[in-house]
């Protein structure tokens, strides 16, 4: 049954995943940083432009979302209390633009992973061309570890706009 406790731990735990992209974007702009000063190895340098650009776009979304989550949360539950018709007007095409998304994500993450792949393993001998090669496997594992996270993400928004649907489904029949 979707109840008050369900909006709370979706919210939490999408919050609590923020802050996980948020650490890990932090953690990908230090070693691109690292990586490009520091560090001579053109393998290194090459690694570390995706690392700057996906850890800039994953530390962005996760402090956008951690910054919103408990003002949604509490838009969310007062509504459920309040007035269940903005969940059905409101939240669920929110919630389903955003699934939509994950898809479109997906598609994303898997084409920048296997771009990444193909280039680490085309430039994988060629030590003229090791920038080339640690792009591409700076963009595979950044690739994979935002597939990974928006896959767990998606998980729970499934949950959580079945739940709400079903809920206002039930409230109709009563």
């Amino acid at each position: 049954m979707f109840t008050k406790t369900a909006i709370e731990k979706y919210f939490n735990a999408e919050k609590s995943e923020s802050l996980l992209f948020l650490a890990i974007g932090i953690a990908a702009i230090v070693a691109a940083i690292v990586f490009f000063f520091f560090i001579k190895a053109n393998f290194y340098k090459g690694a570390a432009v995706p690392l700057l650009l996906v850890g800039l776009l994953l530390g962005v979304i996760g402090f956008s979302v951690y910054k919103r989550s408990d003002a949604d949360r509490l838009r969310i539950v007062y509504a459920y209390d309040m007035n269940p018709q903005q969940l059905k007007e409101k939240e669920i095409p929110r919630m389903e633009m955003v699934m939509k998304n994950f898809v479109a994500y997906r598609y994303v993450e898997i084409i920048l992973a296997l771009l990444g792949i193909g280039l680490f393993f085309y430039f994988k001998n060629e030590q003229s061309k090791l920038f080339w090669k640690g792009l591409g496997a700076g963009l595979a594992l950044m690739a994979l570890i935002a597939l990974t996270a928006d896959y767990f993400a998606e998980q729970r928004g499934h949950v959580y706009l079945k739940g709400m649907k079903e809920w206002i489904g039930a409230l109709k029949a009563t």
